[in-house]
């Protein structure tokens, strides 16, 4: 049976998820890829609740028809301006077996210039 691309990333998903893990005072940002959209949220591990998400699927992004990495930035800024909402300012990133480069980074930077740390 041959390992497909999507086996491989599962495997690294799940070796990341084994160190990195998110509690209320500092969540885990996950980022989701797929070949149109890109999704993020904010985890409680320990309650198993989401505390905060935004997407590229929102109004106030898609309506403005800009290019996918430009789409993630604004992606996490929103994610970003809604945890600080909440109070929360740290997270721990999860880039879920994708490369940190592209979108996953431009929602990472995204996010930092929103005011998150991590």
């Amino acid at each position: 049976m041959a390992i497909t691309k999507a086996d491989r990333r599962e495997r690294r998903r799940r070796r990341v998820r084994a160190t990195v893990h998110g509690v209320s005072e500092r969540p885990r940002l996950n980022v989701f890829r797929s070949l149109k959209h890109i999704h993020a949220q904010l985890i409680d591990d320990d309650a198993g609740h989401t505390l905060a998400a935004a997407s590229s699927l929102e109004a106030a992004i898609k309506s403005q028809g800009l290019k996918k990495t430009e789409e993630a930035t604004l992606v996490g800024k929103l994610l970003a301006q809604r945890a600080l909402d909440k109070q929360i300012k740290r997270v721990v990133f999860d880039r879920a077996g994708y490369r940190y480069h592209g979108r996953v980074k431009a929602v990472a930077d995204g996010a930092r210039e929103g005011g998150l740390e991590f």
